[in-house]
């Protein structure tokens, strides 16, 4: 009897994670077709690298904004769960004006405004569950992002910052995230730096991109240099 609950519940969780997949996939597929794209490169947040260890790099950010949600439960979850709240956001569940080009004839109407699809997704561990943010595009700021109808979605402007970055490839599973995490806080302690903060876990593909492909990375905010 014991075997069998054990059974149920392995089959119980390997569904909710091919549910979870699906859901990733048809929504990353929405936005890239439905969203308006500049170029063939999804942007992403400015940054330079100014020091290497290894396959480690040191990077300095420019300052982004981001829409986050918080999501109560595992790190498994919070993805799956956070991805169609940010999406609603992103495709146009928010408060805002279109201002259109001077044309002729002058128009201007008040709708909700869709904003393109950026990288990375990120995922830090917070109080009471996952904070999942949205990069979102260069320019927009908390003052100037359209308000967000869904409450639990939040903006917030993240200051210029210091981070150290491991990049991998592979399966977006435990144990490559931990063997990973693992290498990058022993190159940050052989090369005397200190981090601050919880490990944030970047994800830049869509979950249909093969496992050999997929650009995933864990940044760890460096504490100020004295």
């Amino acid at each position: 009897m014991k075997m069998d609950c054990e059974l149920q519940h392995v089959m119980q969780r390997r569904q909710i994670f091919k549910s979870g997949v699906a859901v990733w996939a048809m929504l990353f597929s929405l936005m890239m077709f439905a969203l308006p794209m500049t170029s063939h490169a999804t942007e992403e947040p400015d940054y330079k690298v100014v020091q290497k260890l290894e396959d480690i790099e040191v990077r300095e950010y420019a300052a982004y904004t981001v829409a986050e949600v918080v999501i109560s439960g595992t790190a498994a979850e919070a993805g799956n769960l956070a991805f169609p709240i940010l999406a609603g956001y992103i495709f146009g569940k928010n408060k805002g004006e279109r201002k259109f080009a001077m044309t002729a004839p002058v128009t201007q109407a008040a709708e909700p405004v869709k904003l393109e699809m950026t990288a990375p997704v990120t995922q830090t561990a917070a109080s009471g569950g996952f904070l999942v943010q949205f990069v979102l595009p260069k320019g927009v700021t908390q003052a100037s992002a359209p308000e967000p109808l869904d409450k639990r979605v939040t903006l917030r402007d993240i200051a210029p910052s210091r981070l150290a970055v491991i990049r991998y490839s592979g399966f977006w599973s435990d144990a490559n995230y931990n063997q990973h995490l693992a290498k990058l806080q022993a190159a940050l302690r052989a090369a005397d730096l200190v981090w601050v903060g919880e490990p944030v876990y970047s994800r830049y593909n869509a979950p249909f991109t093969p496992w050999f492909l997929r650009r995933n990375e864990i940044w760890l905010h460096l504490a100020d240099e004295p």
